[in-house]
Formats: structure tokens, C-alpha cells, sequence
């Protein structure tokens, strides 16, 4: 049986962007066969309209009052059980930015299908729009990325948000970051479990609208501090023999 296909997207403030993102993957198509079974928006408690024009295109939305992207995904994922997921079944993140082309999930769906782990949908140079990516974030993600492939002797080039995985492996890496260290955890957790690690060049388009984290000198400083303690966090647990695989200590 063809395992069902589900998008989770945490959104805050992305009225410019999210109706667009939602109508685009719902109208995906295989053989006539529409490819998305439910995209779930997570609306991160959005002054805006999002929620609504989210659910207007389509999506399940659920609301996530406490700010955070890693929070939102875990509300996201926490409101997926109630379609009952197959370990087999596909989950992809999105932002709700449309920097994503999301014309390109199937082509995350069969890189999935043929390396059964963990892919990433890689920024590569020729593949990202002109204004796409502030050079600060070009940078950090360069240095980050550079981090993780030193630590863990594994070919990591970005910590971009456009990510395809098995629904079973997900629960199984016990995802817990709040914040920003959300996509250095869930990459870095799928090599420490010797997880199949797969990068696809991808588009990168420049987002709608202003970045709450590149845009913003907070929002910058914020995720490069998730980022980088999230790394060491999880190299410094691997090395004291602390990091765990028990389900009793997983956050979700």
C-alpha cells in the first residue's frame, strides 16, 4: 500500500505567504493521484491571519500559544496522531514562507523512498535566488554545518528547514528542542542513531514578506545561540555516555 504523504508547517505571522504554500502542495499530483494527504499548519500564536487563510486553503491548522519553532513542530507532530501515522508513512517539513518550490516534494518523497533515512533539501549555490539568504545566515549555516561534519564525520552541508522522513523514525529520535536548535537536533540525532543521511539540491526562493530570524538582529542572534548549544549539547551527552534512548525521556 502507498504510505500516506503528510506536511507539517510551524508558521508565525506568514499571512503574506501561507495560503499560497497550503493551495500549492494540496494541488500536487501523481498520476492524478493527489500526492498530500493532510498539510498541518501550526499557527505559533500569529498576530496576523494566518491560522485562517491556513485553514481557508485547506490545512489542518492547530494553534501553538508559546513562540517557538521547535514548539510548533511538536505541536504539529502531536496533532498528526490523530490520523493514526504508519511508521512508513512520509512526513515532510515546510516553512510557511514559500521559500520552498514546493513543486520539488516529490522529489523528496523518492529520494526518501530510495535511501530510507533522513533527507535534507540542500541550499546550493546555483539553486538559491538571488536574496534568498542573508549573508549572515549563509555564513552560520556554513560554520554550523561545518561543525557538525567535523563532529560527526558525516557529509552535512545545510541545516535547511526543507526535511522528508519516516514517520516511525521521527518518534524514534525523541525530538525535544523548544527553539531555533530544532533542524541541528533532529540531523544531528539521525547520525548519532546511524540513520541513512541524504542531501537533494533544492530551490531556495526569496521569501514573502520580512524573516523574524535573518531579518532581525534578535532573531540572528537568537538562532545561531540555538544552533551552536544544540550541537554541543548533543556532542558533549554522546561523549559523558549521558544521551539516552529511553521513551520515558523524550519531550513529545
Amino acid at each position: 500500500m502507498k504510505p500516506n504523504v503528510y506536511i507539517l508547517i510551524p508558521a508565525f505571522n506568514e499571512s503574506a505567504n501561507i495560503h499560497q504554500v497550503v493551495t500549492e502542495l494540496k494541488e500536487l499530483r501523481v498520476d492524478a493521484v493527489p500526492l498530500i494527504n493532510e498539510v498541518i499548519v501550526c499557527d505559533n500564536n500569529s498576530s496576523d491571519d494566518t491560522a485562517k487563510l491556513a485553514k481557508q486553503a485547506g490545512a489542518q491548522v492547530v494553534f501553538e500559544p508559546q513562540q517557538g519553532y521547535g514548539k510548533a513542530c511538536l505541536s504539529a507532530m502531536r496533532h498528526l496522531r490523530n490520523f493514526k501515522p504508519a511508521s512508513n508513512d512520509v512526513i515532510i517539513f515546510v516553512d510557511g514562507d514559500h521559500s520552498v518550490e514546493t513543486s520539488e516534494v516529490p522529489l523528496m518523497v523518492k529520494a526518501l523512498s530510495d535511501t530510507k533515512g533522513l533527507v535534507v533539501g540542500a541550499r546550493t549555490g546555483s539553486q538559491i535566488q538571488r536574496g534568498a539568504m542573508a549573508p549572515q545566515q549563509r555564513v552560520g549555516n556554513i560554520i554550523a554545518s561545518a561543525l557538525v561534519r567535523f563532529l560527526w564525520r558525516e557529509r552535512v552541508t545545510d541545516l535547511g528547514p526543507f526535511r522528508a522522513l519516516y514517520y516511525g523514525d521521527l518518534i524514534n529520535l525523541f525530538m525535544q528542542d523548544e527553539a531555533f536548535g530544532w533542524t541541528t537536533e533532529m540531523q544531528v540525532k539521525a547520525i548519532q542513531k546511524g540513520m541513512p543521511y541524504t542531501e537533494i539540491s533544492v530551490t531556495t526562493k526569496r521569501r514573502g514578506g520580512r524573516s523574524k530570524i535573518s531579518g532581525t538582529l534578535l532573531g540572528t542572534i537568537g538562532a545561531a545561540h540555538g544552533i551552536f548549544s544544540t550541537i554541543f549539547w548533543l556532542w558533549w551527552q554522546e561523549r559523558s555516555a549521558s544521551y539516552s534512548t529511553d521513551p520515558s525521556d523524550r519531550y513529545f
